[in-house]
């Protein structure tokens, strides 16, 4: 090549040059390309030389590799070029729009609430929260844990934590423990391993309210909320108390624990909090001498059930002492990815888990998003509650129109649907003290006249609400 066609080519060698090659590399589950989707940042060309950022969400990190491959191509083939620096980074995912409903101040900067639930105890569920946590750490998130499970708090144990939380100077926050990456709550770190824990529900109820609203959590992408077994009260107020954005259900194979697995799956339902998918945890036993997979308690029921109910089966983790022991040093099995042989598939499990996760949390984020019935702002005005929907629609309901419209069990007859509430019962000037957002679906109000059992639906609102565009 003579001295002037390289100069040439070196001459409209440019970043709008650089752009117009990267056009053709595609994101391969959205298809399109990664400029539109404006993925491409922090561009240089100087000389020969072409460096760039390419900022994908959490949820992609399984096609990073082949992203990285293409940029370079179609970087390299063009005139002029003769290095390239790609550095692929984590795109931290957009804030919702806050509706003005009195968030849990601890929870103003978490981006997402999951539920980690189990049908009964005894299947594992905190240790497979526990090694989610930290397998979504290693994937670039912002992740915290709460070990909601108050009868048996052991998330602690397993992350090693020893020291009791420190409360925020000048407040009454407490300040989560920092290991491996994660931020972690428990009631174990505030009790002696010796204590027993012999709370009735409400006790324990109010200490996952402190929970979510005395932890100073800071920014999180995720926090992972491992929930004590069953459909009980700690449940029932975190699903209306924490704006979750999804639940994980932790089952074991055999039909008697997908079962009553069900149960936990209808309590989400009836509240409105997406199922995220189904995990099996002790899917099978791997022999680490010979290899030979021994299915102890049988095989496939998460997987069939997520098949039936039409859910998303998030993946399979064996039997493996490996992961019993790494959980009782203090050091999940998930930090030894990469590091230990012996440790590997179970391992490699969790971090499958985990993407298979944040891929099932943006097509929810994207369908939420997608809704046309979302609430951008709720206001309590001087006579009535006002809402501005998504897309624009503002409602506004009169205080005692709301307060007789109310759909709770006192007001309504649950069978017969025949009003209970007497109006003449109801004061004229009625309004509104409170209000929190009952996860993603509702908005709770507290009333002046007492009346605090009120939880009006989205879709409900919306249909009563008159207003203009």
């Amino acid at each position: 090549m003579s001295m002037s066609s390289v100069s040439t080519s070196e001459t409209n060698l440019n970043k709008q040059t650089v752009l117009e090659a990267l056009k053709s590399v595609h994101h391969p589950e959205q298809q399109r390309s990664i400029v539109d989707l404006d993925l491409v940042h922090n561009l240089r060309v100087c000389g020969g030389n072409v460096a760039l950022d390419i900022e994908l969400p959490t949820a992609a990190h399984a096609i990073k590799d082949p992203i990285r491959t293409q940029v370079v191509r179609a970087i390299k083939a063009i005139a002029g070029v003769q290095e390239v620096a790609v550095t692929m980074k984590v795109q931290r995912a957009a804030r919702k729009p806050e509706t003005k409903a009195h968030p849990q101040k601890g929870l103003e900067q978490v981006k997402a609430c999951i539920a980690i639930a189990s049908g009964k105890g005894g299947v594992g569920k905190s240790t497979v929260a526990t090694n989610l946590a930290v397998a979504l750490a290693k994937r670039g998130a912002k992740v915290g844990l709460m070990d909601a499970d108050v009868y048996g708090p052991s998330v602690s144990k397993m992350l090693g934590g020893q020291s009791q939380p420190s409360v925020r100077e000048g407040s009454h926050m407490l300040l989560p423990l920092e290991k491996f990456g994660i931020k972690f709550i428990s009631l174990g770190l505030l009790l002696s391993q010796q204590t027993p824990v012999i709370w009735r529900g409400p006790m324990a109820t109010r200490l996952v309210q402190q929970f979510l609203s005395q932890v100073e959590w800071g920014e999180l992408d995720y926090l992972l909320i491992d929930l004590p077994p069953g459909t009980g009260d700690v449940q029932l107020t975190l699903t209306q108390a924490a704006p979750l954005a999804g639940a994980v259900i932790v089952t074991t194979p055999q039909e008697v624990a997908v079962g009553v697995t069900m149960r936990g799956l209808r309590m989400f339902e009836q509240v409105r909090v997406p199922i995220l998918g189904i995990i099996e945890n002790m899917s099978h036993f791997v022999c680490p001498s010979c290899g030979h997979h021994a299915e102890i308690f049988r095989h496939g029921g998460g997987r069939k059930a997520a098949t039936q109910l039409g859910l998303n089966f998030l993946g399979e983790v064996p039997l493996d002492d490996a992961i019993t022991l790494a959980g009782d040093q203090g050091q999940p099995i998930v930090i030894h990815a990469n590091e230990k042989a012996s440790s590997g598939s179970s391992a490699q499990a969790f971090i499958a888990i985990a993407d298979n996760l944040l891929q099932q949390l943006q097509q929810v984020e994207g369908q939420t998003a997608a809704l046309q019935f979302h609430p951008q702002e709720i206001r309590i005005d001087d006579a009535a509650v006002s809402i501005l929907w998504s897309d624009g629609y503002q409602s506004r309901y009169p205080f005692r129109e709301l307060r007789l419209a109310c759909p709770c069990a006192v007001c309504v007859d649950e069978w017969s649907g025949e009003r209970r509430l007497d109006p003449a019962t109801v004061p004229k000037d009625v309004k509104p003290i409170e209000s929190k957002n009952v996860g993603r679906y509702a908005v709770q109000l507290y009333w002046s006249d007492g009346h605090r059992s009120g939880i009006y639906s989205f879709d409900k609102l919306r249909a009563m609400g008159a207003g203009t565009v």
